[in-house]
């Protein structure tokens, strides 16, 4: 069931983003667009609630329950980019607006990778509060085994992310321009 209702906030998540924007933008309604998109974290609240109620009601907690908390982190994490970055390439398309442009190159690309990074931290940090209330919740550390397993999982995913973030700094990634300079010296 749990996993049932994480599918559906994702689908919901898109039909919510795709019905604000599409109200933004081609109906010219930007209030009711934004009243749709901030009726995006209701979903987490709803899969949050229902996955206490099901270990309320005795469900040994398992992967289902871990997986819902990673989502919820995930979106609290990386939900706000996600939703500005979509924005903003919705407004260029639907109303002639700029292109947003995010870094490419050089430190600042690793700058914005590092933000992003920050993201993933803030999510491990919400899935592992939240893991952390659901293991309280049931009291019987023989039964939290599998939560304790998802809050090491999202650390090593958010080191796994670090690392690739750091490497943007380490070697940053240079400009075509510089590329062809560095090509076109004389032998």
């Amino acid at each position: 069931m749990i996993v049932t209702l994480i599918i559906v906030c994702e689908i919901g998540f898109w039909v919510l983003l795709a019905a604000g924007l599409g109200a933004r933008y081609l109906l010219r309604m930007p209030r009711t667009g934004l009243a749709l998109l901030l009726c995006e974290p209701l979903l987490e609240a709803v899969l949050l609630v229902v996955t206490a109620l099901d270990l309320k009601n005795g469900a040994d907690p398992d992967w289902t329950h871990g997986l819902a908390a990673l989502y919820i982190g995930y979106t609290v994490g990386h939900g706000h980019r996600t939703v500005k970055w979509l924005d903003g390439h919705a407004a260029h398309r639907l109303d002639g607006r700029p292109l947003p442009v995010a870094p490419r190159y050089g430190m600042a690309r690793a700058a914005h990778e590092g933000k992003v990074w920050l993201g993933t931290v803030v999510a491990a940090a919400v899935a592992t509060g939240l893991l952390a209330l659901a293991m309280w919740y049931v009291g019987d550390p023989a039964r939290t085994g599998p939560l304790e397993n998802w809050t090491h999982t999202a650390w090593r995913v958010a080191g796994i992310h670090g690392l690739i973030a750091l490497t943007y700094a380490i070697w940053p990634k240079k400009a075509p321009a510089e590329r062809a300079g560095l090509e076109k010296t004389p032998r």
